[in-house]
């Protein structure tokens, strides 16, 4: 694992979570691959080019860390067990018809496919993409992965798999989450994220979508926890745990749960840090006075951080430095600063294929998102002088 200190650059450490739109001509790409019209070799170059971009305006926003933005990537989900949403190239022993993640608040959902047959292993770890990624970029990288409560949901809520207990599958996906991690750090990472969306709708009790009324945060809280287990304090100072209600055509799964029916246990989770969806509360002191009450001093040898989502991604609106490093500033009141950092509230494009409807069109977002970038760098070199840190 390479050396990275976080606040070097801006005092107040500051990290992005991940995905960023894909251009428009990368997203028709998928849809012609999938449809047979071109070849993997194709839509490769194509995602190569979109990587290339995406690494040199991010370092352009002044980012002292940065992404490749999942432009390999079918989603934050599925990207170990398909090459594209539609379901290309599928791991063996999954099919479809799987349980929903989530349905959106404007209507749509996103389906997961179905565990079919044991065992279970992924396709390709993140590393795979990083590998390729990592010689375009003059600056540290981080790596966002997929968490092991997500793809238990790959297991059908009530029928089991014949042949092939939960408990055999779950044994499989905590190996493969491990891997997962280990790799993206062996490959060059120097940070790495896992993605856990599910926490907040585990909550929700959606009676369409029956997985969320079925009481499985204290269950995925433990899978968490069980991939934590596989690595020591000083490794988990770098792996982080990223809570959003959702983020896809710039809208959003579960913003109308309580925060605090997550906040309470999320923190029992023994990562180093957590990048926290933030800017798009509307009453923002009880969700910072929670994080505050229940981030940890001691994570089972770990000093817990709090990223501040400080950008909102479902909107076009560039937040300005100034409002960014207030907001921050503001959460100081209610979490030590020495344990306060910035994100953005989400992945800007957590699927390959988003039109962002907000926003009129996916390039028009790209412009956005590093505008946004730009404006929380410097949002939290503003808040660190003003907190003196």
């Amino acid at each position: 694992m390479a050396a990275y200190d976080p606040r070097t650059a801006t005092g107040l450490p500051t990290e992005p979570v991940g995905s960023l739109p894909r251009p428009a001509k990368l997203q028709e790409a998928y849809a012609r691959y999938d449809a047979g019209e071109i070849g993997k070799g194709d839509l490769e170059k194509l995602q190569d080019a979109a990587v290339k971009d995406s690494i040199e305006r991010f370092e352009a926003t002044g980012s002292p860390i940065i992404s490749d933005g999942e432009q390999r990537w079918s989603s934050f989900a599925t990207y170990p067990i398909a090459d594209t949403l539609a379901g290309t190239g599928l791991a063996p022993g999954l099919g479809p018809g799987g349980q929903f993640f989530a349905i959106f608040a404007d209507g749509h959902g996103r389906q997961l496919p179905k565990l079919e047959s044991g065992p279970f292993h992924y396709n390709q770890h993140a590393a795979d993409t990083l590998r390729k990624s990592i010689p375009f970029a003059t600056k540290p990288m981080k790596q966002a992965v997929i968490a092991p409560s997500m793809l238990a949901l790959l297991y059908p809520l009530k029928d089991p798999v014949e042949g092939y207990s939960r408990e055999e599958f779950e044994a499989a996906l905590i190996d493969e989450c491990e891997q997962d991690i280990r790799q993206a750090f062996a490959a060059g990472a120097v940070r790495v994220s896992v993605d856990f969306t599910e926490g907040r709708l585990a909550t929700r009790e959606d009676p369409r979508n029956p997985w969320t009324g079925a009481g499985l945060l204290p269950h995925f809280i433990e899978l968490n926890n069980r991939v934590m287990a596989r690595f020591t304090a000083e490794e988990r100072v770098n792996i982080g745990i990223h809570t959003c209600p959702g983020g896809d055509r710039d809208s959003v799964h579960s913003a109308d749960v309580p925060y605090n029916n997550l906040l309470g246990s999320m923190f029992d989770i023994n990562a180093g840090y957590f990048l926290i969806q933030c800017a798009s509360e509307r009453d923002k002191d009880p969700v910072f006075r929670s994080i505050g009450e229940h981030l940890r001093s001691d994570a089972d040898g770990v000093v817990q951080m709090a990223y501040i989502g400080s950008t909102v991604t479902q909107s076009p609106r560039v937040e300005s430095p100034q409002e960014i490093a207030d907001n921050l500033i503001r959460a100081a009141n209610f979490i030590d600063k020495n344990q306060i950092g910035s994100t953005d509230d989400c992945g800007f494009s957590p699927f390959s294929i988003d039109e962002k409807p907000n926003h009129g069109s996916p390039d028009y977002a790209r412009d956005v998102a590093f505008g946004k970038i730009a404006a929380r760098v410097e949002g939290s070199r503003l808040a660190a002088e003003k907190l003196g840190l």
